[in-house]
């Protein structure tokens, strides 16, 4: 039996700590959602086309535009626009599923894609939201990010940009999206979050998304939009393993600037087996058992903020200096749910059980005991079951662009991993030198100077040895390493980085697979 608590007695969504509420999602719909903020500067959109979008709705719109001489050859080869709008321009749910397949919206390609989407199919529970927070965060890369996405489309005057180049898939998306209007909704406020919880992270994001803009030039638009989901994913992902881990040591700490000692290794072999399989194992166990110390934080600064009205930071102040945990707020509302629940029934959470669950608490600790009652409620349940679903879908779990792998089975457990895509990506951002001048130039990098900056940049650990976390290592440890660093190369050849020209340690090197000009 579970206690079970009215949706909303304390809300658990903060979004002054993380943005996000907890779902599985697909990125390419958060891709989506963001452009939507992106193009209307954060405000919410409404459509103009209330009906639900569907393959047949879109064949319609591209006959219409045949008949205007924009295009040719709809109406003669109907079966193969179907199949390109299938394979290259639309996300569905259910593809494949002749009853439940349906249109979710345009590939991400483009900023206007997102004027055809059916809502319902379309949502990606907030996590767009935390990565506007984060990009509004640098306004500077936001405006370039705008303006790469918005190629071929003059917002002022309405029109198709015919003299910039664009590719075939992105141009049928702009003239499917040309005609059709939004407008923004003035009958919602616009959430205003002074700044993201985790400053630095803000900013890694923000600056990974700059070095990516040097490419755009050099990138096909498809390979650029990649690169930019597995980065959005990729940084969903640190950011909430970060705040799972720091969140406890700010309460603690009574303040948000504690020390980020953050770090994940991962397992670069690709075998279930392997040696160093065990230690990325351990890290990802270490933070799945620390998922309720973070609901249980979160739900401690939500109820401070409710009943004081306070910013994030007083929030963490009072929870250190000024928490009178016998308050009368705390007793009333521990009553409120007392009195909610039956005197007695064998199949219902009832008073006797709720008096158990608190009956190893100091007398009148009110404030704890409120905690653990919303932390062990269905409320928080649900929170640590879709918690779950959500860092497996924004660490890309078992894809080529995986943060995260699991085997499904309890013999081979879920642990670190580095995806060939996620890694090419890492590699080509890498590969970039800040100039004196504000610019970026490409370098050669070691195999040893690159895991370094992995592990700095993003706190993946790929070679251990030297860690101040593992200073005990024995012979096994340093033997698991030094087969990750050689799984490190062999991937590193397969994404056409790295080439074995000699023995020479110093002639083995990571070579830019684009020269950026000065």
């Amino acid at each position: 039996m579970i206690l079970k608590l009215k949706k909303g007695t304390v809300a658990f969504l903060n979004k002054e700590l993380l943005y996000i509420d907890f779902k599985s999602v697909r990125l390419d719909r958060v891709l989506t959602n963001l452009f939507i903020k992106m193009y209307a500067d954060g405000q919410p959109v409404q459509l103009a086309f209330r009906k639900e979008y569907t393959i047949d709705t879109l064949k319609s719109n591209l006959n219409a535009l045949e008949e205007q001489g924009v295009i040719n050859g709809v109406k003669d080869n109907p079966d193969g626009v179907e199949d390109w709008l299938r394979s290259s321009l639309l996300e569905l749910v259910n593809r494949g599923n002749v009853i439940k397949e349906h249109v979710s919206t345009l590939k991400p390609l483009h900023l206007l894609s997102f004027r055809v989407q059916n809502s319902k199919y379309c949502r990606d529970y907030r996590a767009s939201d935390q990565l506007y927070l984060m990009l509004k965060s640098n306004p500077e890369v936001m405006k370039g990010l705008v303006k790469y996405l918005s190629k071929g489309w003059d917002k002022a005057s309405g029109e198709i940009n015919t003299l910039e180049e664009l590719d075939v898939d992105t141009t049928g998306i702009l003239h499917i999206t040309k005609p059709l209007r939004e407008r923004k909704s003035m009958s919602k406020d616009v959430d205003i979050i002074p700044k993201p919880l985790l400053e630095k992270q803000a900013a890694l994001f923000t600056d990974d998304i700059r070095r990516l803009l040097i490419y755009k030039e050099k990138l096909p638009r498809a390979v650029f939009i990649d690169y930019l989901r597995i980065l959005c994913g990729l940084h969903l992902a640190l950011y909430t393993m970060k705040v799972v881990y720091l969140l406890p040591k700010m309460i603690h700490a009574g303040a948000r600037n504690v020390v980020d000692d953050w770090s994940l290794v991962v397992d670069l072999t690709d075998n279930l087996d392997s040696i160093v399989s065990q230690f990325a194992c351990k890290d990802i166990e270490r933070m799945e058992n620390s998922y309720g110390k973070y609901i249980r934080a979160t739900y401690m600064v939500d109820i401070i903020q409710k009943r004081k009205r306070c910013d994030v930071d007083e929030a963490f102040r009072i929870l250190k200096e000024d928490n009178n945990k016998q308050g009368e707020y705390y007793e009333k509302e521990l009553n409120d749910i007392e009195d909610s629940l039956p005197n007695s029934d064998e199949k219902e959470f009832d008073k006797n059980d709720f008096h158990e669950m608190l009956e190893f608490f100091p007398e009148k600790d009110y404030f704890d005991m409120f905690v653990h009652v919303l932390e062990k409620s269905n409320l928080g349940a649900s929170q640590y079951k879709y918690i779950h679903d959500f860092v497996d879908a924004v660490c890309m779990k078992n894809s080529s662009s995986m943060l995260l792998a699991d085997s499904r089975s309890k013999r081979h457990p879920r642990r670190g991993a580095l995806g060939s895509k996620l890694l090419e990506t890492m590699v080509q951002l890498l590969v970039l030198k800040e100039k004196n001048n504000g610019g970026y130039e490409t370098r050669s990098l070691s195999i040893d100077e690159l895991a370094k900056a992995i592990r700095e940049r993003y706190g993946l650990i790929i070679n251990g040895i030297g860690e101040d976390r593992f200073a005990d290592a024995d012979v096994e440890m340093n033997a698991a390493f030094r087969v990750n660093m050689d799984a490190f190369k062999n991937k590193l050849r397969q994404i056409g980085f790295y080439t074995d020209m000699s023995d020479a340690c110093i002639l083995q090197k990571i070579r830019p697979r684009y020269k950026l000009e000065d």
